[in-house]
């Protein structure tokens, strides 16, 4: 055994002290990159999102509920086709989880109306889908809105017209929206 050992000091004794950082330093980098791209990979699947617990009911929403988030699910829209997944944010969202350093429940992102056209029909399409006999809530006297003014994800989503007019096709929305 202990023929074994000394070999070993033979090894390294034949290294320089640099040889032997930059040996450490190479590892060190392959086996950063290496959990890096696992967690990467890995946090495409929106299951990785809900193993944080603070991530779970934006999870659970987008999994199993009546809210925008599950029907974006229904059309294979992942967290990070919303969200960004750079390397950066997840380290950083990693770090802030592990110390504790984030407040419940998350602030609501406020993503503009270009954001949402990147994957939704331009927005005459929309306003044309909507064009109801008494009014088209996306046609508002109030000028451009932002999608998130009404639409909401992660939680029921607001009729902002309703706070002034009453329009009968407002019975007619799912359970997505508060009545």
């Amino acid at each position: 055994m202990e023929q074994d050992s000394g070999s070993q000091r033979g090894i390294l004794k034949g290294l320089s002290r640099k040889r032997i950082f930059l040996i450490v330093t190479f590892l060190v980098i392959v086996l950063g990159l290496g959990i890096g791209v696992g967690l990467m990979k890995g946090s495409d699947n929106p299951a990785f999102c809900a193993s944080c617990h603070v991530m779970k009911p934006y999870y659970d929403s987008w999994k199993n509920s009546s809210l925008l988030a599950k029907k974006h699910a229904d059309h294979n829209v992942k967290c990070h086709d919303c969200h960004e997944a750079s390397f950066s944010t997840l380290f950083n969202d990693g770090v802030r989880y592990v110390t504790g350093n984030y407040k419940t429940p998350l602030e609501k992102r406020q993503f503009p109306r270009d954001f949402c056209l990147k994957c939704h029909d331009d927005f005459n399409s929309i306003k044309a889908k909507t064009a109801f006999a008494e009014s088209n809530p996306h046609d508002s006297h109030n000028g451009e809105q932002d999608c998130n003014v009404c639409h909401s994800v992660h939680q029921q989503s607001k009729l902002m017209c309703a706070q002034c007019h009453v329009f009968q096709w407002e019975n007619k929305l799912d359970a997505s929206w508060v009545q």
